[in-house]
């Protein structure tokens, strides 16, 4: 069981659209240790509130999604936006098309894990996946 840095497009994937992605689900179950940083807690969030504006969910299902993610950051170890994470983020993957808050992700990651050593990403997102890969 590995140590897992969670970026917001896993978790929005496990969870509202649960039983499609059965191998991130189930790492997420089984993972050691879980790390995010603050900002997925906010982007979570307004996907939740873009969601109902747009009626594209039950209020039921919204509700449910909304409980499953806060029990899921209840799991993990929040990092916040130090600025070591964010002069971090204005370099990490140069080569790489980064949007500013998937830099602000990939920041922290690359902080974690230089600090817990052993730590995966998971994300359900190409470029992330793509840009990790450089550091």
């Amino acid at each position: 069981m590995a140590a897992l840095y969670l970026d917001t497009s896993a978790v929005l994937r496990a969870v509202l659209e649960t039983g499609t992605t059965p191998e991130l689900e189930e790492r997420i179950r089984a993972a050691r240790a879980l790390i995010t940083s603050r900002i997925s807690l906010v982007e979570a969030a307004r996907v939740l509130l873009r969601l109902r504006t747009l009626a594209q969910l039950p209020e039921e299902g919204l509700a449910d999604a909304a409980r499953e993610i806060d029990a899921l950051w209840a799991r993990c170890e929040i990092w916040e936006l130090t600025p070591a994470v964010c002069d971090l983020a204005s370099q990490v993957a140069p080569r790489k098309p980064l949007r500013t808050l998937d830099a602000l992700h990939l920041g922290t990651y690359v902080l974690a894990r230089r600090h817990l050593g052993d730590l995966e990403l998971l994300t359900a997102d190409e470029r992330m996946t793509d840009a990790a890969g450089s550091v």
